[in-house]
């Protein structure tokens, strides 16, 4: 109700003229044909908060200056101090990790018993072969001395004592014989489980095997190829469902192998034959035989480092153990004479 009108249901008054409502302005129209037009999506679903818009200001390119590049310096040497730095690493020698007595730690695995049995049959295998290569040569020398014999006398202390040469020579390198081959063996086992547990499986034979196929003199002819070769394709670490494939270095080690137990068999059957050019031809063939020795027990040694190398690559064999017992020629330090103040004790 417009104010000046009369309530409704009764008569205008005398002299009332009704006052004319103003045109809607355009504003108003624009406002009641929004109002007119539907929902675009629920009211309940309509955002509470309209986004805002931050307006960052950024400096342009350029207005910031460049930050200064220094150059390296130039090296000038070790550090240099005047007196004698207090600091540095306590006064001992190199040692392995303390350990408890009947626990895990204390057990010695196989991987670091492997350097220490390897540098120990290189050095059997090195000195046997010397001994070897001395007992082919006393057979030699018996053995021109009986060509000399066919025209002529012979001395009789020359005679006692190329028997005597002979004798001792060959009694040596067959007993010791037995040392680097056992150390020889050893190895070969601990390198087996030492490589099997590098690798996370088991070995490829048992141990009955391997000793059968090293130490059964018919049998080891041919076996002694597949031990060397399976644990050259362990120590390499390739791939145990591949076929093992020796190297050249293994295959020229079985030949070795082969031709010194055949020449051992043949020499000691051709011992039995009791003809004068049999005897002579027995001196040959020991001397054969030693020497035959002598080149496996160098190739065994090499075989030896290298499996070594391969599986202890870290373990320090071609570094040389040095320490410093007391140094000549060197100036005495300046010791300061005076205690600055505020300088830690």
């Amino acid at each position: 109700m417009h104010p000046g009108q009369p309530p409704a249901g009764q008569p205008n008054p005398p002299g009332y003229w009704p006052r004319q409502a103003p045109p809607p302005t355009a504003q108003q129209l624009q406002g009641r044909t929004l109002a007119a037009q539907p929902e675009p999506y629920p009211y309940h679903r309509r955002p509470a908060h309209r986004p805002r818009l931050r307006w960052v200001a950024t400096p342009p390119p350029g207005a910031w200056p460049r930050r200064r590049v220094v150059p390296p310096e130039p090296y000038l040497g070790p550090p240099s101090y005047p007196v004698p730095p207090r600091w540095g690493f306590p006064n001992l020698v190199w040692r392995r990790p303390t350990s408890v007595p009947g626990t895990a730690s204390d057990e010695i695995r196989p991987i670091d018993r492997v350097p220490v049995l390897g540098r120990s049959v290189v050095a059997v295998l090195f000195g046997f072969a010397v001994l070897a290569v001395t007992a082919a040569a006393a057979e030699i020398w018996r053995y021109v001395l009986l060509v000399q014999g066919r025209d002529s006398a012979l001395s009789r202390s020359v005679v006692a004592f190329s028997d005597g040469f002979v004798l001792a020579a060959g009694l040596l390198a067959a007993i010791l014989a037995l040392l680097p081959a056992g150390l020889s063996l050893w190895w070969l086992l601990v390198a087996r489980q030492a490589a099997a547990d590098m690798s996370g499986d088991a070995p490829p034979r048992p141990v009955w095997q391997v000793l059968v196929g090293v130490l059964v003199p018919v049998a080891n002819l041919p076996l002694a190829l597949s031990v060397v070769g399976e644990l050259e394709h362990a120590v390499l670490r390739r791939s145990r469902a591949a076929r093992p494939q020796p190297s050249r270095q293994v295959l020229v080690w079985w030949g070795a192998w082969l031709l010194n137990w055949i020449l051992l068999g043949v020499s000691i059957v051709w011992r039995f034959r009791g003809d004068v050019q049999s005897m002579a031809d027995s001196v040959v063939l020991v001397a054969l035989t030693d020497l035959s020795a002598a080149t496996l027990a160098v190739l065994t040694a090499l075989v030896v480092r290298r499996f070594t190398a391969l599986l202890a690559p870290s373990d320090a064999l071609d570094v040389r153990e040095m320490r410093v017992l007391k140094v000549r020629g060197a100036p005495e330090p300046e010791l300061r004479a005076s205690r600055p103040a505020g300088a830690a004790r």
